[in-house]
């Protein structure tokens, strides 16, 4: 039934919250706020919040990546430049990677049967770096990233732009497969293409983005594929 798929990267491959939280201990560590539970819980919600504004274009991409440094230090009572935060943060970010439990045997045979494209917001170093570190890019027709696009998910431009460079495209074909709500499904929907929703805590679905399929890893999206 479906041919083209299109996968999330952060939370459905790649486990973006372990590279988060290594590359955030070693930041705030080097700017004197001591990365205890309590402050990364808080900067991950400030970051969410920021990146929720984002999906609903509020904000800049770069103010995202300031300001959220900046309202910690300014919560936290430290005096630091956020830019340069920002920066370091980044970079530490950009190192390395850490799969999902059998994502990455998930990911190479659906490349066997599927044609695949990662769809990723995010800054373009940092996820090629990763994608780069990871070495599933062979796996994928095509990769991309929000600031190429000039667009984020779940802007319904962005996956136009995808959906144009894709050779002989069907959106009835299509399907997207994400672990984010606001972003993935919403994104697709608004595109007009089906979505299978990666809920490995097993969250409570939003009646105002429902998904067509759910599933809890990307390991069981070939089982789900066979019977559709």
């Amino acid at each position: 039934m479906y041919e083209f798929l299109l996968l999330d990267m952060d939370d459905t491959i790649l486990d973006f919250k372990k590279a988060e939280e290594v590359a955030l201990k070693k930041t705030l560590e080097s700017f004197s706020l001591a990365p205890t539970q309590e402050v990364c819980a808080r900067y991950s919600q400030i970051n969410q919040s920021y990146w929720e504004m984002l999906e609903r274009k509020e904000i800049t991409r770069e103010r995202l990546k300031v300001q959220r440094f900046g309202d910690l230090f300014q919560e936290y009572g430290i005096e630091a430049d956020s830019a340069l935060c920002a920066q370091r943060y980044v970079n530490n970010l950009a190192q390395g990677h850490f799969f999902l439990p059998g994502a990455e045997e998930a990911v190479r045979r659906l490349s066997e049967k599927y044609k695949l494209y990662l769809v990723s917001n995010g800054a373009t170093d940092v996820q090629m770096s990763r994608l780069e570190s990871a070495g599933i890019g062979k796996y994928f027709q095509e990769v991309f990233i929000s600031q190429q696009v000039g667009v984020d998910k779940p802007d319904k431009l962005f996956f136009e732009r995808c959906f144009a460079q894709i050779p002989e495209f069907d959106k009835q074909k299509a399907i997207i497969v994400g672990d984010s709500l606001t972003s993935d499904i919403l994104g697709g929907r608004n595109a007009g293409i089906a979505t299978c929703w990666i809920n490995p805590t097993k969250k409570p679905a939003r009646a105002d983005i429902p998904a067509d399929y759910e599933i809890e890893a990307l390991s069981q999206l070939e089982a789900l594929l066979e019977t559709l």
